[in-house]
């Protein structure tokens, strides 16, 4: 009996020694790092306490910037992509849209492309000069739409959610059509009798029964979100100036300058902030449920 008990325990002992090794391991290491003056310029680390949470926090710097770019991109990407993708699940389910296998993957295909790909790509199609869009509305006489798409302030932000949500959107889309496809057709056609019409139906049916998928794909939107770098890289590389610039690529640029310190307590504060909002979520979530 004692044999069988401990069996299924080695299949699982490479993959977790593989995982403390290479990932909580380093981790951990990583936040020793944020409380030292680890550089590329010194051999000596020294234990400095809390110095580089201050200056992340202090005035006169670009981290809380960076930060902020953090959240806002992470929520405007969240919710973008989720009523998207459930617009779109909900439309290509319905009995009006012919060719629905196509169209999925279509809205898919994106999703399976590399970010940096992707970002290359658009660098060059929202290019100010040569770029598909701006030649485009210059033929047909639109000019004044013609704008400098990531190199202005008023558009570069907007430019990188577009692209965004035009790469992840099939995703969601995907997932919420498995959920729908689970719901059985007897809850529509019981609120049918009861007279309820597309929206009622919606709101006191689908979103109820949808729940634990958007949940499912806001947390995961979420860690995305904070987690961004490739994309906004390869489009502005953080710029114009550091107007777009979010945590990870501040912690690119610190330690291409060797402040390796500096770059791993931004680390740091990226897993904090990642940990704490889907526990804050994920404990949301666990009191309605208690209190259905």
């Amino acid at each position: 009996m004692k044999t069988k008990k401990l069996y299924p325990t080695w299949f699982t002992l490479g993959a977790l020694i593989f995982y403390l090794g290479l990932f909580f391991l380093p981790g951990i290491m990583g936040i020793g790092y944020s409380f030292t003056d680890w550089n590329a310029y010194s051999s000596e680390v020294n234990f400095v306490g809390w110095k580089n949470y201050l200056k992340v926090f202090e005035g006169g710097t670009n981290y809380g910037m960076f930060i902020k770019n953090t959240f806002l991109f992470t929520a405007v990407s969240s919710i973008t992509k989720t009523t998207l993708g459930i617009a779109l699940a909900i439309l290509l389910t319905s009995r009006m849209v012919k060719m629905k296998s196509m169209h999925r993957m279509l809205v898919f295909l994106p999703q399976v492309m590399s970010f940096l790909i992707i970002g290359l790509v658009f660098k060059n199609i929202l290019h100010p000069s040569r770029g598909f869009i701006n030649i485009t509305l210059k033929a047909i006489g639109l000019d004044f739409l013609a704008q400098n798409w990531l190199g202005d302030l008023d558009f570069a932000f907007k430019s990188i959610f577009a692209v965004d949500a035009w790469k992840g959107t099939g995703y969601v889309m995907m997932v919420v059509i498995a959920g729908l496809n689970s719901i059985s057709a007897t809850y529509y056609e019981a609120a049918e009798l009861d007279g309820a019409g597309f929206w009622s139906k919606f709101r006191y049916v689908t979103l109820p029964l949808l729940k634990n998928v958007i949940i499912s794909v806001t947390v995961l939107n979420i860690t995305y979100g904070f987690r961004v770098f490739d994309l906004i890289y390869s489009l502005t590389n953080g710029g114009p100036g550091n107007s777009t610039g979010v945590i990870n690529t501040a912690v690119y640029s610190e330690f291409s300058k060797g402040n390796y310190a500096m770059g791993t307590t931004l680390s740091s504060l990226l897993f904090i902030f990642v940990m704490m909002i889907s526990y804050f979520i994920l404990k949301a979530v666990g009191n309605k449920e208690v209190e259905q």
